[in-house]
């Protein structure tokens, strides 16, 4: 199809619970213009006149917490005011009600890039997530509820970490020196205990097409982390790594669109997968950057397209982030 062509076509996207997510953005503005499409974004978030993104987007919104039952009904309502064709959620507590309410929003003519309700539940839950992975014969650092560690202390060697079971972004996070440390913790309902694996740290991003299979698996090294988002970044090929990758793809059921996964080889190369979000993961510049052009591949669905989806991306490509602004005039309370 040629660009002149592609401009007859019309996409609406409702990027949700956009915040600071410019770049994600500006990757489909100019993956829409490449292919010759005639893309709209409107944007929402709790405080969309504080969000870079939104204030980036044709339209934007205020919309509840995503916890609040009202979130579904007020973005059910953006989307037939826009006509969305897609909304493309960015954040983990919004995966699960979204998927829930999926059908409701496919009723009113948008589709929503969310995993199956299964894979969303197992994404949020880092314990069940763990035990996901175990059943399925993919390596994980040893997990339990902190009650079973400290009920057979003796069955734990070395340091443990302690994280929220629905946390994100690193918060609420603490390493430990020894199970006996953890006995001294007053731990709160909700933690997962993890043995602490010492090593290079991963993301993997992974892109699912409609059909729910892995089409490409791009890792980057996570060289640094600010606030739980890669800052520094480069590109590896990992034969162990990447074979790990495609058998977590091929396990999601009901996968769908972007997926990252988290990582650690330790220097004695044992592999230890102890995170999934089934969302853009805050890295993925990086992987569009090499090659791995999601964004690209979700319009051309969109559009009926033909589809480019391949793993051919480059290796060995670093990323340096910087911080950026958006000036605006003072939105207040």
């Amino acid at each position: 199809m040629s660009a002149e062509q592609g401009k007859t076509k019309t996409i609406t996207l409702l990027l949700s619970s956009a915040g600071r997510r410019v770049e994600l953005l500006r990757h489909f503005r100019r993956d829409a213009e490449a292919l010759g499409l005639d893309l709209r974004i409107v944007a929402s978030d709790l405080q969309a006149p504080w969000s870079a993104a939104c204030q980036d987007a044709d339209a934007c919104h205020v919309v509840p917490r995503v916890d609040d039952p009202a979130f579904i009904e007020e973005t059910l309502a953006i989307c037939e005011r826009h006509g969305v064709d897609l909304v493309v959620p960015t954040i983990d507590p919004e995966l699960l009600p979204l998927a829930t309410h999926k059908a409701a929003f496919v009723a009113g003519g948008t589709d929503v890039l969310v995993s199956s309700r299964d894979t969303a539940h197992t994404a949020r839950d880092k314990l069940q997530t763990a035990r996901f992975f175990e059943k399925s014969d993919i390596p994980v650092p040893r997990s339990a509820e902190p009650a079973e560690v400290l009920a057979a202390p003796e069955a734990w060697t070395g340091p443990v970490i302690l994280k929220p079971r629905g946390g994100s972004s690193s918060i609420g996070l603490k390493r430990l020196p020894s199970v006996a440390a953890l006995a001294e913790e007053n731990i709160p309902d909700g933690y997962v205990a993890q043995e602490l694996l010492r090593g290079d740290e991963y993301t993997i991003s992974l892109y699912f097409g409609p059909d729910g299979e892995p089409g490409c698996v791009i890792p980057h090294l996570r060289r640094e982390v600010r606030s739980g988002e890669v800052s520094k970044g480069v590109t590896r090929r990992h034969d162990e790594l990447e074979a790990v990758s495609w058998k977590v793809g091929k396990a999601l059921a009901g996968a769908r669109g972007p997926l990252c996964i988290q990582a650690i080889v330790t220097p004695e190369g044992r592999i230890g997968v102890f995170e999934v979000n089934a969302r853009f993961g805050g890295g993925f510049p990086l992987a569009h950057a090499a090659g791995a052009t999601f964004t690209r591949w979700i319009l051309e669905e969109l559009a009926g397209l033909p589809s480019t989806v391949n793993n051919d991306w480059q290796a060995d490509l670093a990323m340096l982030r910087y911080d950026a602004a958006v000036f605006i005039e003072d939105p207040k309370p």
